[in-house]
Parts: structure tokens; C-alpha cells; sequence
């Protein structure tokens, strides 16, 4: 089993993607013989996050978005920002990030910020007092074999192209004080989404479709 700090290792360097790869497709192998006790997640913006550690403040997950990603209606919108710092690395297919430029505009506002509580599968939307606009600063690409680093607090979305799936190892790693935060509807209000988690037997339906989708390279 490597750790954070090997799979960081790992990223970092670039120089053994086959290794990552075999490291995921034992874990997948493990959700679904039953050996590895988890179950995924499917997210509100549209990828199914299967979450291997998330015991501590440093998590490791396997995101999966699939060929046909169904229709992403959150209740706020996908722009958003962590409160931890994402290093992933693209084993299957390619990720667009589009990078946000978001200004403090109290005046003539686009968008209401919205911290996001998570507590268990219920996210619960808070709405601030912070009053924004936003534009893109910048769109990346993101092939197979390719890493990526977003850091905690930067605004972005992350799409994929309708009909190409992509499979990426996400690391997280916690910035104390920080909230997660959605940009959402100048009049909204505070309110709770729930999250929907998969039972064993879908878990382990999806394991065994990932590994095939890398399987395939």
C-alpha cells in the first residue's frame, strides 16, 4: 500500500507513471473482490469519487468521470475552491480546468459566496456576506499521464468532453483555516444538499469498470 507521501512522491517526479497506475488498478481490484471496505460517491458535480484514505487532514481519492457525465445541476454552480490544496495526476482521458478570477464587487455583484460545510454525505450551503464577480483568468488541459496541482482557495471548475471519460488519483491535503466555496445566486440562501453514496454491490460495479478503462490505457 504506498502513502501520501510515496503517491506525492510519485506525482511529483514524473518519472514512473506505470507505477500509479498499478498501484490504482490494485486498489480497484481490492473495491471489488470486497477486500478494500468503501463506498463511492457519487458528486454533485458530476464525477463518482471512490475515496481510498480520508482518515486524516491528507486524503487520497480515485475520481472517475464517466463517458457520459449525467447533467450537473448543483445548487449554487461548479465554480468553486478548496480548502485544501489538489495535487491529481490523469490516468485515463483528459481534465479541462478553467482557472476564475473572482473580485470583490459588493456593488454591482454577479455572484454570493457560499461556504460548504460537510458533515457525513449532507453539505450544508452557508451563505456569506461576500459579494463577487468572476471571470476566467485561464483554461488547461490535462492528458493521461499528466499531473496537475490546484491550490487551496483558487476558484476553478473541472469538466471533461462529453462521450471521453477520465480517471485521475487525487491527493488532498488540508490548509487550516480554510473553508470549501461555491460561488452561487446573489439571492440565495443558506441551505443542505445531500451527496449520494453507493451501496457495496455499485461500489464494486464501478471499480471493475475503471480498471477496465485502464486496462484499455
Amino acid at each position: 500500500m504506498m502513502s501520501y507521501a510515496d503517491l506525492e512522491r510519485e506525482i511529483d517526479r514524473g518519472a514512473r507513471p506505470e507505477l500509479l497506475r498499478d498501484w490504482v488498478l490494485a486498489v480497484l481490484d481490492d473495491v471489488a473482490g470486497g477486500r478494500r471496505p468503501l463506498l463511492a460517491v457519487r458528486h454533485p458535480l458530476g464525477f463518482t469519487c471512490l475515496p481510498v484514505n480520508r482518515s486524516g487532514p491528507d486524503g487520497i481519492c480515485v475520481h472517475a468521470w464517466p463517458a457520459e457525465p449525467p447533467a450537473v445541476q448543483p445548487t449554487t454552480s461548479t465554480v468553486h475552491s478548496h480548502s485544501w490544496d489538489l495535487l491529481s495526476h490523469v490516468l485515463h482521458g483528459q481534465v479541462r480546468n478553467e482557472l476564475i478570477e473572482v473580485t470583490e464587487a459588493p456593488a454591482d455583484p454577479a455572484w454570493r459566496v457560499y461556504e460548504v460545510h460537510s458533515r457525513g454525505d449532507v453539505d450544508e450551503m452557508v451563505a456569506t456576506d461576500r459579494l463577487v464577480t468572476a471571470a476566467t483568468a485561464a483554461v488547461e488541459t490535462h492528458s493521461a499521464g499528466n499531473s496537475y496541482a490546484l491550490r487551496a482557495g483558487g476558484f476553478h471548475t473541472s469538466e471533461v468532453d462529453s462521450g471521453q471519460p477520465a480517471v485521475t488519483v487525487a491527493l488532498g491535503r488540508t490548509t487550516p483555516g480554510l473553508s470549501d466555496l461555491s460561488l452561487g445566486a446573489v439571492n440565495g440562501r443558506s441551505h443542505r444538499t445531500h451527496r449520494e453514496r453507493c451501496d457495496a454491490a455499485e461500489t464494486a460495479r464501478m471499480a471493475r469498470e475503471i480498471a477496465q478503462l485502464l486496462a484499455r490505457g
